[in-house]
C-alpha cells in the first residue's frame, strides 16, 4: 500500500542534513510520497528501508513513452479507476497495422495517411499515433524493408510485432533509436528479447495470458533490467480483456501487485469488432492499441471518445482569448462578445459560418466556463469585459464601438456599457438564433 508523508518520515534518519537536494527530511518525505523524489538520492538509508519506499511511493503504473520527437506519445501514470474520481492522464496511442507481406506502395500509403490525416474539433487536432509493423512473413530481412519503407516516409512512433529475435533485430537496425514499442516477450523467448530492448532503450511488451501469467513474466523482465514495460493480456475475447484489464488496474492502484504497474496492450484488430474494440480499450484501461487502418467515418467516433474520455471532467477545454475573424470581417462589421469554451465557440462559429455573415469575435477568459455559469459565477463582469477590449485592440481593429453580448449576459449590459463607454445590444440566448439577430439589429447600431 502507499505511505503517506509521515509514515515515509519515521523511517528517515531525520538528520536534516540536506544532501538529497531538500531542505529537511521532512521536504524530502513528502516528495517521496507524491512520486517526485528518489529514495536513493538519501545516502543514510539502508537498502532494506530504500527497497521499501520505492515500492511504496513510486507511481501505481509506470509512465512509458514510445517514440521520439513531437509525434511520440506516453501513456501510464493513471492514478484512478474512474475517470469521475478525479481524470484519466494520458489517452491510449491507437496505431494504424501494416503487414510486411504487403507491398511498398500499400506500407507507404498507410504511412503516409497517419502522417497527414488530422481531424480539427473543438480546437485540437485529433490523429492516429504510429504504425504497427508485424512479421507475418516470417523473414528478418522483410521486417527489416517494411521498417525502411515506413522510416523513409514519416517519423512517427512505431510498434514492430514479431515473435522471433532474429526478426525483431532486422527491425530494430532500422529504427531502434527511436524508441519503437517491441511486441513482445513471451514465457519461451523473453531474454532475447529483454536484451534487446536494453541495448536499444526501448519500450518492452510483455504477453501472457492472464494477470498472475503477466505478473511473473512482467517481474522477470523488470529484474532483467528493462525499465519500461507494456503488458499485454492476450485475451480471446473483448470479455476477457474487460475482466483482465480491470483487474490489472486495480491491483496497480492498490499497489498490491506492483510488477502488474504498467499501461496495457490491446490487440484491436478481430474482423467484426474493430470500432468495439476501440472503443472497450478507450473506456477500460487500454494504452496502446493496434487496429487495421479503419476509413475516417469509422475511426473518427473512436477519436472523438479518446478525446471525450481523456478530457479533465474539471477542467473544459478552453480557446485561447483574444479577437477571432469570422469570414472576411473589415471594419464596421458586427462585433460579438463570447467565452472562451470550446464548445460556444465552436457552436457559434458553425452558425455564422453557414450564413456567411462577417463578423468580428471577442473571446474573454472565463477559465472555460460557459456563459450562464462565468456570469453567475462572476468569471465575466464588466471589468474583464473592459481590460479585454483594451488589451486585444478591438476598436482599432473593428474601426467601432459596438458590442453585441450573448443573451445569457444580459444582466450585465448597463454595466458593461457604464465601465467600457461603449455601445452594447443584447443578442440572443440560442447561438442559432445570431445570424438572424445580426441581419435585423446591427444595420441599426452606431457604426454598423
Amino acid at each position: 500500500m502507499a505511505l503517506k508523508a509521515l509514515d515515509i518520515y519515521k523511517l528517515l534518519p531525520k538528520k536534516n542534513c540536506k544532501e538529497c537536494g531538500f531542505p529537511t527530511c521532512l521536504t524530502f518525505a513528502m516528495k517521496l510520497a507524491s512520486g517526485k523524489a528518489d529514495a536513493e538520492t538519501c545516502p543514510y538509508l539502508d537498502e532494506a528501508t530504500k527497497q521499501l519506499l520505492k515500492g511504496a511511493t513510486r507511481p501505481p503504473i509506470l509512465r512509458v513513452k514510445i517514440g521520439v520527437g513531437e509525434r511520440s506519445f506516453a501513456v501510464g501514470e493513471e492514478i484512478v479507476l474512474f475517470r469521475h474520481d478525479k481524470s484519466f492522464v494520458h489517452p491510449p496511442g491507437i496505431l494504424f497495422l501494416v503487414s510486411d507481406r504487403q507491398t511498398t506502395d500499400e506500407i507507404r500509403r498507410v504511412a503516409t495517411r497517419v502522417k497527414d490525416e488530422v481531424f480539427p474539433r473543438v480546437g485540437e487536432l485529433l490523429r492516429v499515433n504510429g504504425i504497427a509493423i508485424r512479421n507475418d512473413s516470417g523473414s528478418p530481412e522483410a521486417f527489416g524493408k517494411a521498417v525502411r519503407v515506413v522510416e523513409e516516409t514519416a517519423e512517427f512512433p512505431e510498434m514492430l510485432i514479431a515473435g522471433s529475435p532474429a526478426s525483431m533485430e532486422a527491425a530494430l537496425a532500422e529504427c531502434g533509436n527511436y524508441r519503437p514499442l517491441i511486441h513482445a516477450a513471451t514465457a519461451e523467448n523473453h531474454g532475447a528479447m529483454c536484451s534487446l530492448a536494453k541495448r536499444y532503450g526501448a519500450p518492452l511488451a510483455v504477453r501472457a495470458r492472464g494477470a498472475d501469467a503477466l505478473r511473473n513474466l512482467a517481474g522477470t523482465c523488470a529484474a532483467a533490467g528493462v525499465q519500461d514495460l507494456v503488458l499485454d493480456p492476450f485475451p480471446e475475447t473483448l470479455g476477457e480483456f474487460l475482466i483482465t484489464s480491470t483487474l490489472i488496474r486495480r491491483l496497480a492502484l492498490a499497489r498490491s501487485a506492483p510488477e502488474l504497474g504498467y499501461p496495457v496492450y490491446l490487440d484491436a484488430t478481430a474482423p467484426g469488432l474493430e470500432e468495439a474494440a476501440l472503443s472497450l480499450g478507450i473506456l477500460k484501461y487500454a494504452a496502446v492499441m493496434v487496429t487495421t487502418p479503419r476509413n475516417p467515418a469509422s475511426l473518427l467516433p473512436s477519436l472523438t471518445l479518446r478525446q471525450n474520455i481523456y478530457t479533465d471532467p474539471q477542467k473544459p477545454i478552453q480557446m485561447t482569448p483574444g479577437i477571432y475573424r469570422v469570414g472576411n470581417p473589415t471594419r464596421g462589421d458586427p462585433l460579438l462578445l463570447t467565452v472562451n469554451f470550446s464548445l460556444t465557440y465552436f457552436t457559434l462559429l458553425g452558425y455564422l459560418e453557414s450564413s456567411r455573415i462577417s463578423c468580428f469575435l471577442l473571446l474573454v477568459d472565463t477559465e472555460g466556463f460557459s456563459v450562464l455559469t462565468a456570469v453567475a459565477s462572476g468569471k465575466l463582469n464588466e471589468n474583464m469585459i473592459r481590460d479585454s477590449l483594451q488589451r486585444f485592440g478591438v476598436e482599432a481593429e473593428t474601426g467601432h464601438r459596438t458590442l453585441v453580448l450573448p443573451g445569457y449576459a444580459a444582466p450585465l449590459s448597463g454595466r458593461v456599457e457604464e465601465a467600457t463607454g461603449w455601445k452594447v445590444l443584447v443578442g440572443p440566448r440560442d447561438a442559432a438564433e445570431v445570424p438572424e439577430f445580426l441581419e435585423q439589429s446591427w444595420k441599426k447600431a452606431p457604426g454598423g
